[in-house]
């Protein structure tokens, strides 16, 4: 990897300001002065110093987020807050993306990363990654409903879903549920109570897969998750 990617990706300064920093002599590999910011190094393998610090390198970063209501699941967008503007500039450089997305209003899990064959592993329809969510129903949920969704509802574009796990939590006028799909496709779980003539007025994600919503994050916070959480998605 050219020394200047490396140093900038880590968010060491611009490539602008590394090339400088590179012909004052502040930048060692393996112990000496490497003065062309365009040189190749292994990260991996050789020792690279920059301002006296050595660099700690890391290809990817995983970061769990509780997304908050009113946020888009988008790495840029022209007049809306996005997830990646939650973010401190220090991620930046890894050019963080959200796996696949929560509607703008729904809370909960959300996972960012810049590992493109996890993210692609975990959105494949192929591998029916279970999601679980909380809701809160605008209706009566009964248990016609449940059986509706375990064997899958048709909606309003005519697509049945795959079967999906419904447990109600508290049943009423205004009814409590949590839900396990195990697809994503658009605006899915409030068209699939559309379907039964029902509406999600709050809607929250709190687990993909094996990653489980940390209950210690605040709406809008995020932290990286830990080794037992990568390593259990990478064997999901």
């Amino acid at each position: 990897m050219r020394l200047d990617k490396l140093l900038a990706n880590l968010g060491y300064g611009s490539r602008k300001e590394i090339k400088k920093m590179c012909r004052d002599g502040s930048v060692k590999v393996d112990g000496v002065i490497v003065k062309d910011s365009s040189a190749h190094v292994d990260p991996v393998n050789q020792e690279v110093e920059i301002l006296g610090n050595v660099v700690v390198y890391r290809e990817f970063v995983y970061l769990m987020m509780n997304k908050p209501d009113g946020v888009i699941s988008a790495t840029e967008d022209l007049t809306q807050e996005t997830v990646i503007d939650l973010l401190d500039p220090e991620f930046y450089p890894f050019e963080l993306f959200p796996v696949g997305r929560l509607d703008k209003d729904t809370e909960g899990l959300l996972l960012l990363t810049n590992d493109g064959k996890l993210a692609h592993d975990l959105l494949s329809p192929k591998k029916h990654v279970p999601k679980r969510y909380f809701a809160v129903i605008d209706g009566v949920v009964n248990e016609k409903d449940v059986e509706a969704f375990a064997k899958g509802v048709t909606l309003d574009d005519g697509y049945k879903t795959l079967p999906a796990q419904l447990e109600i939590l508290v049943q009423g006028e205004e009814s409590e549920i949590e839900i396990v799909i195990h697809e994503g496709k658009y605006h899915q779980i409030k068209r699939m109570f559309e379907a039964r003539n029902k509406k999600v007025t709050f809607l929250k994600r709190l687990s993909m897969g094996p990653l489980v919503l940390d209950e210690d994050l605040e709406l809008g916070e995020y932290r990286e998750l830990t080794e037992e959480e990568l390593e259990s998605l990478k064997g999901n």
